[in-house]
């Protein structure tokens, strides 16, 4: 059992039957009333965010989690396939449960599944991807020094705004969390 007090980002837990991860926690006390946790939690079953507050003191079930490496391999219908790196068993995963993340996903990729109680409940992808421009416009000559940017096509499919000096076939480092720009890769 767990209480409040042990509250960190990235926790996983029971509650009310629903096994949920804390994306962010802020403990709270006014004068003269106890002192509140409120959280921001994702629900592991259904991927929804919720926004919770428990009293200080609260018991709540941890709940076991491992990671383990796998490896994309395909798509199949609204299905992602990865296998896993030790035992080459592949399993499915529904890629609307991945979100906008899904387009980062480029074959033999590497990944952590995470298992909740024995169970596949969520990818992680890495913090950011090499992946290569397929189409963009051409920069202008002349600004290259200003913080001008323009749309360019991944091969992912993904779409997002790069700066001027980037052009077809060059790859870029992009990051999954917000999907941005972070810098172009020399190989």
């Amino acid at each position: 059992m767990i209480d409040t007090s042990q509250f960190k980002n990235g926790l996983v837990f029971e509650d009310e039957g629903d096994i949920v991860q804390i994306i962010s926690y802020q403990h709270h006390r006014k004068s003269q009333s106890a002192a509140v946790y409120r959280t921001t939690l994702r629900s592991l079953s259904t991927g929804n965010v919720i926004e919770r507050s428990y009293a200080s003191g609260t018991k709540f079930r941890e709940v076991p989690v491992t990671k383990r490496e796998k490896i994309y391999s395909y798509d199949e219908g609204g299905m992602a396939v990865f296998m896993d790196s030790e035992t080459y068993e592949q399993v499915s995963y529904p890629k609307d449960r991945l979100g906008p993340q899904a387009k980062f996903l480029n074959e033999n990729m590497e990944v952590l599944g995470v298992y909740v109680d024995g169970k596949l409940t969520d990818i992680e992808l890495p913090a950011n991807v090499v992946l290569t421009v397929t189409s963009s416009e051409p920069g202008v000559k002349g600004d290259s020094v200003s913080n001008m940017t323009k749309k360019a096509t991944l091969e992912t499919g993904l779409e997002i705004s790069v700066p001027l000096f980037v052009k077809e076939g060059d790859k870029i480092r992009v990051d999954t969390r917000d999907s941005s720009y972070m810098e172009r890769v020399k190989e």
